[in-house]
């Protein structure tokens, strides 16, 4: 029973905060493309101008991604693919879950490494962001690694969200499941497009003065 409730507190968590925290920090970055620079400043500004925002981000976001992340990597380890017997969609999903869940957790230690805890170890500030962000992108082997990253965590929180609802009971029977499963789809493909062209945004000239001034810091270096 343990591993019933681990699972779906893990399911839950999954939706409730992260794939709500996954859709604002997608609104936050496609102001990159709506906005530029001006626009992506203004809403870092507002994000970290909420009260409390350091016990906030704690509670809602780091310590549901450690237990989701980690018993995550235990499911995976568990996890019996029978692709090779049954190659229905549904079985692949399975396994593209996994697989895309393992990217996803690493990515995320790796992009928070590189935005907030170089924050919080003062080496860039709130405002030079996005100077961070064109650093990354425009070096080919990391703007690779994003886009790859970043479509895996797309398929995850969508297919996810599919899993949850067949989880929770919301899509009972074949034909709920099929139209959840078009619809989860669908919107993988949607916050896919728009992770993209965030990443784009970040590559274009009015984000270089921003990374110019980050040469001095060591860890950023190697990406400009």
């Amino acid at each position: 029973m343990r591993g019933f409730y681990s699972r779906k507190l893990h399911s839950l968590l999954g939706v409730i905060p992260l794939a709500l925290f996954f859709v604002e920090h997608l609104v936050t970055n496609f102001t990159a493309v709506e906005g530029g620079k001006e626009g992506f400043n203004r809403s870092v500004a507002f994000l970290n101008g909420l009260p409390l925002v350091i016990v906030l981000e704690t509670l809602f976001i780091y310590l549901p991604l450690l237990f989701h992340g980690i018993y995550g990597l235990y499911i995976a380890y568990q996890a019996d693919p029978n692709v090779k017997r049954f190659g229905y969609s549904r079985n692949w999903r399975f396994l593209f879950q996994r697989i895309s869940g393992v990217i996803t957790f690493v990515f995320i230690i790796w992009h928070v490494y590189d935005t907030r805890i170089q924050v919080a170890l003062g080496n860039v500030t709130h405002e030079e962001l996005g100077g961070v962000m064109h650093g990354i992108v425009t070096n080919p082997v990391y703007f690779i690694l994003y886009l790859i990253s970043v479509v895996s965590a797309s398929f995850h929180f969508a297919n996810g969200l599919w899993a949850f609802m067949v989880s929770w009971g919301i899509t009972v029977g074949p034909r709920a499941q099929k139209v959840s499963s078009y619809i989860c789809m669908t919107l993988f493909v949607v916050v896919s497009i728009g992770f993209i062209a965030s990443l784009f945004a970040f590559r274009s000239a009015e984000f270089q003065q921003m990374a110019t001034a980050l040469v001095q810091y060591g860890p950023f270096k190697q990406l400009l």
